[in-house]
């Protein structure tokens, strides 16, 4: 094959609906060379970094929303946003198909849009916050947005991934910008060691995961993970399921090695070790990015690796709710660990730190409910239809909660590093009498105290609906498996328990005296109305109208992935 047949073959086959797919990674692409290029034509004192940064997500977040949008809708040129769709040249043939693209190693459908919509709608809030706090400074600013568009870009990948191999490339791409994003904060031997720690974990990390794919793409045979229930089958044969069995044993551990990878991604504990430091050591404005973005990217690609599993077939049953119930015991230990953990904290970063370990847990319980529903034998007494709509009301729950998380998680961290600016600490005690102070203040503790109390799960705020999905999804469960009704419970009893440190952060806030040397805060109003305008999604999917539209919104894209 020639050169010139080459390209030809890739530009009359894939290449082209591939490019209009990966159009907004490109866009960040070209963001990132564009800020290394204003430092060295314009310097970052004429043009700072964060616009540059700011405008450039803020394409990419336009344009998955275009993508998202059309694919959505059946009649996609009825609707009033048309103009857009042919600014960003979306066709039919291009972004309205579903299915995989690249050669299927990334895919392509709403579970996918919905997941990056978010991960991007995040990173330009967290770059807006960095506005407001100044970190980072303008001679440091294109370095770090470097990284944080570097591991955005990953976070997106992974959340396509179609392809174990893809699975790996896409880990690692979010997760080494991070090291360094960790560590960012010059000067600092907390900062330096928490990146080192951080490193060291994530590289072993690494290594178990890698090792997991080589097993599960030797022994099947195939890296595309479409392809991995039928071949798992095959390879099985007449025999059954059992730890008997090397061929199942082989598989289980290959599944478990690269869960190990996944969790560590989302902090899940005994993978837990690095989050605290890391959190503690970070800025604020990067632990906020940490907790959120690549839980999201890790979720997607955690609900698209269970997934590849599916089928009738009762090994394949066997094999899942095998995951599930380990998924619900590792859930059970995160939310136990995590809320125990965090009760005894004095600095808020690391509370938060602890609080996103536990929530780690909740969200998991939403993948095991869904291991041991889906396509669960007839004997279990449901049908069919009522297994699948168990089954996507499990994912909706999960994708419902990453929604109201987003939001909870950036109003608590925004409001440490705004009120760090000020107090010139991230300790419960500097936090005594903030109530007091100017307007502004008032307002993020006002704020901070939405925030906490939606992470608990109190009614009317979003996070009570998100955990009720959740819980819902595991009652149902429970039916088939009597371990999900003892997860039901651990859940419910550290959901109560978790209104206790939280608390301590409103206590100081709102009913501790104000020390006598303080001086007087003199927090911005524009801080005030930033905190605020984040704060209101957080009451807005908790009882009105947009709790409907996203619960809808999600049930929609949760039946994709059944289809």
């Amino acid at each position: 094959m020639t050169f010139d047949s080459l390209i030809n073959g890739l530009v009359s086959g894939d290449l082209p609906r591939s490019a209009q797919i990966f159009a907004p990674e490109l866009v960040l692409c070209v963001t990132i060379v564009a800020l290394l290029l204003v430092r060295m034509l314009c310097g970052v004192q004429k043009l700072p970094a964060c616009w540059v940064a700011l405008i450039g997500t803020l394409l990419a977040f336009v344009g998955v929303f275009a993508q998202f949008m059309y694919l959505k809708t059946a009649s996609p040129e009825a609707l009033d946003i048309d103009w857009l769709f042919r600014a960003a040249r979306i066709t039919e043939d291009g972004v309205g198909t579903q299915g995989g693209y690249f050669t299927s190693l990334l895919m392509h459908d709403q579970f996918t849009l919905f997941i990056r919509l978010g991960i991007l709608l995040f990173s330009v809030l967290v770059i807006a916050l960095t506005v407001l706090t100044g970190i980072p400074d303008n001679e440091d600013g294109p370095d770090f947005y470097t990284l944080l568009l570097r591991g955005t870009i990953g976070m997106l990948v992974a959340t396509s991934a179609n392809h174990l191999l893809m699975m790996f490339v896409g880990v690692e791409m979010m997760s080494v910008p991070s090291y360094a994003m960790v560590g960012f904060l010059k000067g600092r031997r907390q900062s330096s060691e928490a990146a080192l720690k951080y490193v060291v974990y994530g590289a072993g990390a690494a290594g178990v995961m890698l090792y997991g794919i080589s097993l599960l793409a030797g022994l099947l045979g195939t890296g595309n993970m479409p392809e991995l229930a039928a071949r798992f089958v095959t390879v099985m044969g007449s025999e059954p399921f059992a730890p008997t069995n090397a061929t199942a044993v082989t598989v289980v551990l290959g599944v478990m090695m690269v869960l190990v990878g996944l969790a560590f991604k989302l902090s899940l504990a005994p993978f837990h070790f690095w989050c605290p430091d890391a959190f503690e050591g970070a800025s604020a404005e990067v632990a906020g990015f940490l907790s959120v973005a690549s839980k999201a990217a890790a979720f997607a690609l955690l609900v698209r690796f269970v997934l590849a599993f599916g089928g009738t077939e009762e090994v394949l049953y066997d094999l899942r709710s095998f995951i599930g119930i380990g998924l619900a015991v590792i859930a059970a230990i995160s939310m136990t660990l995590g809320n125990l953990a965090a009760y005894s904290q004095t600095n808020v970063k690391r509370l938060l730190a602890y609080s996103t370990i536990a929530h780690a847990g909740y969200m998991v319980m939403a993948v095991a409910a869904l291991l041991v529903l889906w396509d669960a034998p007839e004997s279990s007494g449901f049908s069919q239809a009522e297994l699948v709509d168990a089954s996507v009301r499990s994912v909706e729950g999960l994708m419902y909660y990453l929604g109201v998380y987003l939001f909870m998680n950036l109003v608590a961290f925004a409001v440490v590093a705004l009120l760090r600016n000020e107090t010139y600490s991230e300790e419960i005690d500097s936090y005594n009498g903030l109530v007091h102070q100017n307007t502004a203040t008032k307002v993020l503790c006002v704020c901070m105290g939405v925030a906490l109390f939606s992470l608990v799960g109190i009614p009317p705020f979003g996070g009570f609906f998100a955990k009720l999905l959740i819980f819902m999804a595991v009652f149902k469960a429970g039916y088939l498996h009597w371990a999900m009704w003892a997860l039901l419970a651990i859940a419910g009893a550290n959901t109560v328990f978790s209104l206790f440190y939280y608390l301590r952060v409103l206590k100081a806030m709102f009913i501790n005296p104000e020390p006598a040397e303080r001086r007087v805060l003199r927090t911005p109003g524009v801080v005030g109305v930033y905190v605020l305008l984040i704060t209101v999604p957080i009451l807005a999917l908790g009882a009105s109208t947009l709790q409907d539209r996203l619960t809808r919104t999600a049930e929609a894209v949760a039946q994709v992935l059944f289809q």
